[in-house]
């Protein structure tokens, strides 16, 4: 038995709800989420049990609230799950002053004006996010959501409560990967052997205690690189979805290079300094542009 709940959750217009949908769609792994006509659904594993949260993002530029229907375990679980859905959508930017700053750049002023008030898509579990970029790690964004599908299926947990739209799986914890044998993880998921071991070693780290803290976003970066087979983009990728860094920036970043009319990483990070502290939306509105030419 759930509880519904049905919010309007306060954002500042403009809003780019559009590019936002598209991105999550984009990245959506089957039976953790779904999207239908803008209205995007995702299972997440809250303490009073599994919860859905529905968002509506079929909407106007200049939407001052965003509709979220959440489908509750526990009705306690609310404030909690609102806090995540406002982090995971960037509810609480404020895209007047980003906007302007980014405009200045003759580079950013078209994109911003094509897509004003474009959020930086979160994480809705840092964990989780850390061992899907692992998984996507030097493969197209197709080719990563086949694998997350895969490792979802294989190792996440099916829920039982009876949730719109279902079946659902929520993901897997990082204790569960750590348990599971590396060569078990390549054979099932498909992986290379070194991308497995990398999987499995982040999964211990994270089951051991290492924390993905947006406090210490400098520690956390170390502390990501000390690890086998982690470098420096998916530390940085990590730092914009997970950390919610928003001066975050992935300078080696084939997309970014290609929309930079292929500049080396040197030439990328050069050119950023003169969006800080808004790299990750410089970074977004490059990533989005790119993405509808194709």
């Amino acid at each position: 038995m759930t509880t519904r709940s049905d919010l309007r959750l306060p954002v500042r217009p403009p809003f780019a709800a559009t590019a936002l949908a598209a991105a999550l769609r984009a990245h959506a792994v089957p039976a953790l989420e779904t999207q239908v006509d803008g209205v995007h659904r995702r299972v997440v594993a809250a303490p009073g049990g599994p919860a859905l949260v529905e968002v509506d993002l079929h909407l106007d530029d200049d939407a001052s609230e965003v509709p979220v229907t959440l489908h509750l375990s526990d009705p306690a679980d609310a404030p909690q799950l609102v806090a995540i859905v406002r982090r995971w959508l960037d509810l609480d930017a404020d895209p007047v002053q980003i906007d302007r700053a980014l405009s200045l750049d003759p580079r950013l002023a078209a994109l911003v004006a094509a897509r004003p008030g474009l959020r930086v898509a979160g994480a809705v579990d840092r964990s989780e996010c850390a061992l899907f970029t692992v998984l996507g790690q030097q493969v197209t964004l197709r080719g990563a959501r086949t694998l997350q599908a895969r490792f979802v299926e294989a190792y996440g947990s099916p829920v039982a409560a009876e949730l719109p739209g279902g079946p659902w799986t929520l993901a897997p914890t990082p204790h569960t990967v750590a348990s599971v044998d590396v060569d078990e993880l390549r054979a099932t998921i498909g992986l290379t052997g070194a991308r497995a071991r990398t999987v499995h070693v982040l999964a211990q780290a994270l089951a051991d205690g290492l924390r993905l803290d947006p406090q210490d976003p400098v520690g956390t970066r170390a502390a990501l690189l000390a690890l086998p087979g982690i470098g420096p983009w998916t530390a940085d990728y990590l730092a914009l979805r997970a950390l919610g860094d928003r001066d975050a920036f992935t300078p080696g970043d084939a997309v970014l290079r290609r929309a930079l009319d292929g500049v080396t990483p040197a030439e990328a990070h050069r050119a950023s300094q003169a969006w800080r502290p808004w790299r990750a939306y410089a970074l977004t509105h490059l990533w989005t542009a790119e993405a509808y030419a194709r």
